[in-house]
């Protein structure tokens, strides 16, 4: 537990963090995430944190060490796909009951289902989770991994990330750190190359990076390793022989980026794939980074060669969307990465912004907004569900970008909503992944259901004083509703 401790102090006084280091000594041992309320923890601990960075690893074993429910509150939370292997799709626990509690089966119980998944699936290797009850009762989890890697020829990682010891956003940086001590460095590429880059904190929601990596392939530019998004434990295990890295979500990975540039000497910079111009942006700073660090200066020109035909296509199949979205209101409510990055890309084909969370967001992730803004009155920290109502039934925006947990505030307001989170749907990324999301921001707002039920309801329209309803185009319009809906005549009601 001290071990655990220590690691989530050194977590916290994460150098690579710019708010961080504006902090006095005891400020940064409290670190940047809130505490947690009793109550308030699920789907935001750091067991859920670690698990939704590890878990799109796609050839692994997730195994959970705790009660059943903690695999199932966690499993499939977000929509990362898969190229190939679908192992990470099963769900592995040890099933803990209170039993085996009272009676301190839980490091054998542990054991044996490694056993079980390496005789059953053969898996290159198995990360063990520990939970908020194992944790307390005291299972030594590395002791119990060390054992089984030794006994059964695998790798068998320990994720020591219990839910208690801190939010989501904690996790995914503890997941990091489990990463670099047991993974990365642990194999060696057959081909190492010049052009060899890690892509960090992309997750291939929807498929999206497969967007990407066609541009890349393009210019010559290997990914060697896609941390978590579409990966393999093998590709992971050789990232440290990358010439260059970019990182996508800061706030969950940026300790990984940092400390592999201090082992390693890979520089990283942070971007994003949404929108045309972060798009281009990414593919030049990858460009610049690998002629530091020894490339060819050609791929500079190649890469602005990619660019200019890229986006040409891309402006030309826009321009039939600018006209029916120029001065449309959207309201985010979002954070992170997208707080900004989409900022930009919509603003790009002349959508108004008409306010942005910053919920999640970095110091960085601010800054960028207000540089694209112009404007601190369109940006807030989080906005309550009642004031998220007050202002879309006011009809200060078309439509609501945002999770699945506010779209039912869109839908009491009749505003269009549709989601920009990790349940979404649809992928968003590179320049085909823009069209897309400005196609799915025309159809919700063109929508013809939105000016159906806008309209009031029959009942609600009262005839004036002195004025009769047209009773029997009434009863003739609801009779015929009824024969369309049951296949019955009029002589089946009396008539």
């Amino acid at each position: 537990m001290s071990l655990l401790r220590d690691k989530i102090q050194d977590v916290f006084n994460e150098p690579g963090c710019e708010k961080n280091r504006g902090k006095d000594a005891k400020a940064r041992k409290v670190g940047c995430s809130k505490p947690l309320t009793p109550g308030a923890a699920a789907g935001g601990c750091a067991f859920d944190g670690a698990k939704i960075v590890l878990q799109p690893i796609t050839d692994v074993a997730h195994l959970v060490h705790g009660p059943l429910a903690c695999e199932g509150n966690s499993w499939d939370n977000r929509g990362a796909a898969s190229s190939g292997p679908t192992l990470w799709r099963t769900s592995f626990t040890t099933d803990l009951t209170e039993l085996d509690v009272v009676m301190g089966q839980g490091e054998r119980k542990l054991f044996k289902a490694i056993r079980e998944i390496k005789e059953a699936y053969g898996p290159p290797a198995i990360f063990v989770y520990p939970t908020c009850v194992t944790a307390l009762i005291g299972d030594d989890i590395e002791a119990v991994c060390q054992r089984a890697a030794e006994k059964f020829g695998l790798a068998v990682v320990p994720v020591n990330a219990p839910g208690f010891v801190g939010s989501k956003n904690l996790g995914n940086k503890l997941a990091g750190e489990a990463l670099l001590e047991h993974v990365i460095g642990t194999a060696e590429p057959y081909d190492p190359g010049l052009y060899d880059i890690n892509i960090l904190g992309e997750f291939n929601l929807s498929g999206e990076f497969w967007l990407v990596k066609p541009l890349l392939d393009r210019l010559g530019i290997r990914v060697r390793a896609c941390i978590p998004g579409d990966a393999r434990y093998f590709d992971i295990a050789c990232a440290h022989r990358a010439r260059a890295a970019m990182v996508v979500c800061s706030t969950a990975l940026i300790n990984l980026a940092r400390k592999m540039d201090e082992r390693w000497g890979i520089p990283f910079f942070e971007g994003s794939f949404y929108g045309i111009t972060d798009t281009s942006d990414a593919l030049r700073n990858i460009a610049e980074l690998l002629v530091k660090q020894g490339a060819d200066p050609e791929i500079l020109g190649r890469t602005e060669l990619l660019i200019a035909e890229e986006e040409a296509i891309a402006w030309k199949k826009l321009a039939a969307y600018r006209p029916r979205l120029a001065g449309k209101r959207v309201l985010l409510n979002t954070g992170g990465v997208k707080s900004w990055s989409v900022v930009h890309a919509l603003m790009e084909i002349g959508i108004e912004i008409v306010g942005t969370s910053v919920k999640k967001s970095t110091v960085e992730d601010k800054e960028r907004i207000k540089q694209i803004l112009k404007d601190d009155n369109h940006i807030f920290e989080q906005m309550a569900a009642r004031e998220l109502y007050a202002m879309l039934s006011e009809h200060k925006a078309d439509i609501l970008l945002s999770g699945g947990r506010t779209q039912f505030v869109a839908l009491k307001a009749k505003t269009p909503w549709l989601d920009i989170n990790q349940e979404r749907q649809h992928p968003y990324a590179g320049y085909d992944g823009m069209l897309e999301l400005v196609r799915q921001i025309d159809r919700a707002i063109q929508n013809p259901i939105w000016w159906q039920v806008r309209e009031p309801a029959p009942w609600d329209c009262q005839p004036a004083m002195g004025e009769e309803l047209p009773r029997m185009k009434s009863e003739t319009v609801t009779l015929h509703a009824v024969q369309e809906f049951s296949g019955t005549t009029a002589a089946d009601f009396g008539e």
